[in-house]
């Protein structure tokens, strides 16, 4: 546990429909009281929270706090993970979950009421926390993510639930599964290779974890953990109909996916996945990787940040 060390704050106004931004007197207050050092910054547009945490004049007990959903999560990694100028430990992040999807803080029990987020954030009890970095799509360079990718299925849901601005996350989701179940694309045929291992398989669903939550209540990976050093994977093959889709995609709000015949799981470091047929739809985090892609390359990159939760 670390006793000291300034919060630097980078809010989504725009963050849960705008609620967001309602929050900022609650959590200036709150802090205030504490006696805490605190700097907090909003951010006008998209990608502007990559930049803040890269440039922040950090020092090793600093917390950089994302106040937002999964996406500015993802900016603030981001931006922490690519800063020039090197700390002698992991940069520490902090989440107050006071967006719309809300999907990777409920890995480390962190509450989506403010006030308690907040008390979490101050007792500053600091764990180790994997990030991935995938190569391919709109990022040749390469991208880090947190929480996880999804490819097919999921991803096309979760494309259609973004468009809903003013729909519920959960509510959004389920529009945009009944939306794919009804259109029922073929799914790409995926050459995988993870690890030493390697299968070929057409791949209704493909998802690669280190949280453990994704669209709100879908588990794609239940027992994943964020600091083993493996991402937990998961792939549903071969459905043989809409319904036993429907059947499927149903399991994994309860994560008993598993138990299925058509559903593989494992765990590995590195992942290589190639499009042999039909083209792959991606996103890290929620952030669109690609819409017809046909390579990515994933890997894990254990304890490069340090997490403050439960």
């Amino acid at each position: 546990m670390i006793t000291s060390g300034k919060i630097w704050i980078i809010l989504n106004p725009a963050a849960g429909k705008g609620k967001a931004a309602k929050q900022s007197p609650k959590i200036e207050e709150f802090l205030k009281e504490r006696g805490e050092k605190f700097e907090i910054f909003f951010t006008k547009r998209p990608g502007e929270a990559i930049e803040i945490a890269r440039n922040l004049p950090l020092l090793d007990d600093d917390v950089v706090t994302a106040a937002g959903g999964d996406g500015t999560c993802n900016e603030v990694i981001n931006g922490l993970l690519t800063r020039t100028s090197m700390l002698s430990a992991p940069p520490i992040l902090g989440i107050l979950p006071i967006g719309r999807g809300n999907d990777f803080s409920s890995t480390p029990n962190i509450p989506t009421d403010t006030e308690k987020a907040l008390e979490m954030l101050v007792r500053r009890k600091v764990r180790s926390l994997d990030a991935g970095f995938v190569k391919g799509g709109f990022f040749p360079e390469g991208r880090y993510f947190v929480n996880g990718v999804g490819i097919g299925f999921d991803t096309k849901v979760g494309f259609d639930a973004a468009k809903m601005k003013h729909v519920h996350s959960g509510i959004a989701y389920a529009f945009g599964a009944i939306k794919n179940i009804v259109r029922y694309d073929p799914p790409p045929v995926l050459q995988v290779r993870y690890d030493d291992e390697e299968i070929t398989l057409p791949a209704a669903i493909f998802s690669v974890m280190n949280g453990r939550r994704m669209g709100g209540s879908f588990y794609m990976g239940p027992d994943a953990l964020l600091d083993d050093g493996k991402f937990d994977f998961c792939t549903v093959h071969h459905p043989k109909s809409r319904l036993r889709l429907i059947q499927l995609v149903a399991r994994y709000t309860k994560g008993t996916q598993g138990e299925c015949e058509e559903v593989s799981t494992g765990r590995a470091v590195h992942f290589h996945l190639k499009a042999l047929e039909g083209g792959m739809a991606a996103h890290a985090d929620g952030e669109t990787l690609c819409y017809d892609g046909k390579e990515l390359e994933i890997n894990c990159r254990p304890g490069v940040l340090r997490l403050i939760g439960a």
